[in-house]
């Protein structure tokens, strides 16, 4: 498939869903391959710290994680599968929850910093196991697995992919939808036209 004709990309801030910053592209370049340059053109003119860069699917690369813990932010963008077929050993989800020994998700017990804690899920009464914890733990309080974020950034965020705070922050994406609307309906980003070529 061939695309003709060029791209707008936006930076949007989610609360004024004014644009911060603007690349144009030409129309077959990915949209995961532009996302470093728009994050320094907002680090370069904000004195603000940013906390979470929030993108769709189509930016899930490695180097977009990367660019925003450069910047001190976390990269809250969901994880497109399309070369895993599965999570890797031990891990339950794509999200990054780990199985306890019995092969039940584990129990998300917070974050210190950069790393997270899991609990035995029958000890946090999250699965009836029936084998109680006696094949995990000897402690009442049950096993216990902590994974560093900055283990694999891509697969792994703070905060948990799997957590409800996640999925707040990622449902705040809607205001780049709502920017983009104005864009072309108002401000009529739909019939702009260039002069030569862009490369």
């Amino acid at each position: 498939m061939t695309w003709f004709g060029y791209k707008m990309h936006l930076s949007v801030d989610t609360k004024s869903e004014l644009p911060m910053a603007i690349e144009v592209t030409p129309a077959h370049i990915n949209d995961g391959d532009v996302a470093p340059q728009l994050i320094e053109k907002v680090k370069s003119w904000t004195h603000s710290k940013m906390d979470f860069l929030i993108m769709d699917g189509g930016y899930d690369q490695l180097k977009n994680d990367e660019s925003a813990k450069n910047i001190g932010a976390q990269a809250i963008i969901p994880l497109h599968l399309r070369n895993e077929k599965e999570p890797p050993e031990g891990i339950a989800s794509n999200g990054g929850t780990p199985r306890c020994s019995m092969g039940y998700e584990m129990t998300d017990w917070g974050a210190n910093k950069n790393q997270f804690k899991f609990r035995c899920p029958h000890a946090t009464g999250k699965v009836d196991s029936p084998l109680g914890m006696a094949v995990c733990s000897s402690s009442n309080y049950g096993m216990v697995v902590k994974i560093n974020v900055n283990k694999d950034l891509r697969r792994y965020s703070n905060p948990h992919r799997d957590s409800k705070r996640w999925k707040e922050l990622y449902n705040e994406r809607t205001s780049a939808e709502r920017c983009n609307s104005r864009m072309k309906s108002d401000l009529t980003a739909n019939s702009l036209h260039v002069w030569g070529s862009i490369k």
